[in-house]
């Protein structure tokens, strides 16, 4: 039996307000919400919120936890605490792992796997490749968040290049999510810089080999399909101002075919910091230019990028302490995501009530999910309380990943994360985890 909680004196972010009032949970729901709540009975736990945020639990649509086959570098259990220390309570996991989830039967593992072990809430998206398109359209629209193309560089049989393989996954009726780089490009660049620097390319080429160029041609063609078919697409980590033409803020969003997201690294790193953070910084699509990270930002604000995510996606240090040829690409964000979006809001970039938008409430409408996303009655109790004024330091005793480093480190973050309640449970509180109850499969309220 879940136990009850109110939260007393909240500054609640929700659907474009911030109101100072009481949340009441029961039996994993939120069961009220008022200016002020009085306990019925003695058997609630009360939580004075005075003066911090009370969020939806951070819904992050893109990350990779490693699991079954590279839990060397994270696994479901480990990534999912740390999201939940972050304030996520709810992600979808990419399929490029070993073996990469390109049939429903791998597919349905990862499912068993994180009933068994995982904190947050969770769903799986399933893989595309150039040859699985009947398994394709047996995928659940329900119980499954999405179908993942990889337009570009990927692991093992995932790279989808042929034009009648794209034509037919394009048509399939359910949620599309695209990685779009394209791979004719980036392996021109890449030879080029072999050229002229052998073996060793400086860190700093990696937005030159993975270009500005390479991102939009895929994109670009990923729009032009989706708009084709009538697709309902999504496209992953839009790391270019180029590309935020591509992208509509028609309104409402639930009526939007054409969708984008941004991801935490692409809004706070630029070029120049390859020289000091090296591999630490290197992701596909490449952390690009200051003016493109102000293009990004932009974009977010006039709601053309809808989503902002993670891409979490960790490596040991051994591996990504290597040479530009041999580092690989991605790094560990989902415990730090929020605290450095709140940084934003602190200098007036975003307001609390736009970020809360971008990663809670977007990613709920455009998933289609079920009860999910917003402070509301009857809603799944994932709750966040943020702390603003809590300044601390990301380092190596703080840090929950399994790799053990972020590219965060060093950074002082104002605000803290103090208490994560995923389906009610109290998960997460004062820097304890309590992972004595699970998260759950998260469903889609899709024919």
């Amino acid at each position: 039996m879940l136990k009850s909680y109110l939260i007393k004196n909240a500054r609640i972010v929700n659907e474009g307000k911030v109101i100072e009032g009481d949340l009441l949970v029961e039996n994993g729901r939120i069961a009220k919400i008022d200016v002020s709540i009085g306990p019925k009975n003695g058997n609630v736990t009360i939580i004075d919120a005075n003066g911090k945020f009370l969020l939806p639990g951070i819904i992050d649509d893109q990350v990779h936890f490693r699991e079954p086959g590279l839990t060397h570098k994270g696994d479901i259990h480990s990534e999912s605490r740390a999201a939940v220390a972050g304030g996520i309570t709810s992600y979808m996991e990419q399929p490029n792992t070993k073996p990469a989830a390109l049939t429903i039967e791998e597919l349905e593992k990862k499912y068993a796997r994180a009933a068994q072990v995982s904190l947050a809430n969770y769903s799986f998206n399933m893989g595309a490749s150039n040859d699985n398109l009947e398994e394709l359209k047996k995928v659940s629209k329900r119980d499954v968040a999405g179908i993942k193309i990889f337009m570009g560089s990927s692991t093992g049989n995932m790279l989808v290049d042929e034009q009648k393989t794209l034509e037919g996954i394009f048509q399939l009726d359910h949620q599309l999510i695209t990685h779009c780089e394209d791979e004719a490009t980036i392996k021109a660049n890449l030879e080029r810089a072999k050229a002229e620097f052998g073996d060793n390319i400086p860190m700093a080429q990696h937005p030159v080999i993975r270009s500005e160029e390479a991102c939009y041609l895929s994109s670009s063609t990923a729009v032009n399909l989706a708009k084709k078919y009538n697709s309902r697409l999504h496209v992953f980590h839009i790391s270019t101002g180029k590309e935020t033409k591509l992208f509509s803020n028609r309104k409402p969003l639930a009526e939007k075919r054409i969708t984008s997201e941004v991801c935490v690294h692409h809004l706070w790193f630029d070029d120049s910091q390859y020289e000091k953070k090296g591999s630490h910084i290197k992701w596909n699509p490449a952390v690009k230019t200051a003016e493109d990270r102000d293009a990004l930002w932009k974009a977010v604000l006039d709601d053309r990028l809808d989503v902002i995510a993670t891409d979490h996606a960790p490596h040991t240090l051994e591996e990504k302490e290597n040479t530009y040829l041999n580092a690989p690409s991605g790094g560990p964000l989902v415990q730090h995501a929020l605290p450095a979006m709140m940084e934003r809001v602190h200098d007036g970039t975003i307001t609390i009530e736009k970020m809360v938008e971008k990663m809670c409430h977007n990613p709920a409408i455009l998933f289609r999910m079920e009860e999910r996303g917003f402070l509301r009655e009857g809603y799944h109790a994932d709750l966040v309380l943020v702390e603003p004024n809590q300044p601390w330091n990301v380092n190596k005793q703080n840090i929950l990943y399994k790799c053990g480093w972020s590219p965060f480190e060093g950074t002082l973050f104002k605000s803290k994360v103090t208490h994560t309640f995923v389906g009610g449970h109290l998960a997460f509180k004062e820097g304890k985890i309590d992972d004595s109850v699970l998260g759950t499969r998260l469903v889609f309220d899709r024919d």
